[in-house]
């Protein structure tokens, strides 16, 4: 890397846009986890970039082993504080973590167009991380969500794949689409068993988070949403894929 990432700064609010949104707790965060419990494994899971810990209560019900990798000290002084010793927390890069073993679960939600070099990292998860048996559930911001295309046409942002100055300054490197996505995840000798979008998505998130305080948007509506990023994956608001350990 040229320059040193400050991951504590990039974790936090800037004036004109959240890291995380309500949006992304209360309506990402359980779709997520209903789309990935069908594929889930019985025994370990590891999370790759657990931030506060917000997703890692989403696991506890599931799974009695959970091991968190994180590059923010101050992300995971929080996350500790939640679940004490219930979950084991490591602070590492990615790139340099040391894991003592492998898993039969591991998740990377929203996490990999932060990484200055994505390949090496799934190439670890394929290697080293994963058991022979298990799933790798790795979940991206699409670039092709309506909320985002609408934006290129009023001008907002330049293009669909485009990284907005907002976006930069909370690290991300690459806004992905399914392709390109699956390009990464092959790369890496990933064996992509399931594709899929979670959530269709044509309002932008802090728009989202005021709709969310009003009771125009009815718990139906939502799964109306989540229901239809199945079948239009490539206009949901997360792109999804499931992946084993690919054989060389």
């Amino acid at each position: 890397m040229s320059t040193q990432r400050d991951y504590n700064k990039e974790m936090r609010d800037t004036p004109d846009h959240k890291y995380a949104y309500n949006f992304d707790f209360d309506v990402m965060h359980p779709f997520m986890v209903k789309s990935f419990e069908p594929f889930f494994k019985t025994g370990s899971m590891l999370e790759l970039g657990s931030f506060k810990g917000d997703f890692t209560k989403r696991l506890l019900p599931y799974f009695e082993d959970i091991t968190c990798v994180e590059a923010s000290a101050e992300a995971i002084d929080q996350a500790k504080s939640l679940f004490g010793s219930k979950v084991k927390f490591i602070h590492s890069l990615f790139e340099d973590a040391a894991l003592p073993r492998k898993y039969d679960n591991i998740v990377l939600t929203h996490v990999l167009e932060h990484l200055d070099d994505p390949i090496a990292v799934m190439k670890r998860i394929n290697e080293e991380w994963l058991s022979d048996q298990g799933r790798f559930f790795l979940v991206c911001p699409n670039a092709n969500a309506p909320s985002r295309q609408i934006a290129v046409k009023m001008g907002l942002i330049s293009h669909n794949n485009a990284i907005t100055p907002a976006e930069k300054e909370h690290g991300h490197r690459i806004t992905y689409t399914l392709d390109t996505l699956e390009r990464d995840a092959k790369a890496a000798g990933l064996n992509v068993l399931h594709r899929s979008g979670i959530f269709f998505k044509a309002l932008a998130n802090f728009q989202w988070d005021r709709l969310l305080q009003t009771d125009i948007i009815s718990k139906e509506y939502l799964n109306g949403c989540y229901e239809l990023g199945h079948i239009y994956p490539d206009l949901s608001s997360s792109i999804f894929l499931m992946c084993e350990k690919g054989r060389k």
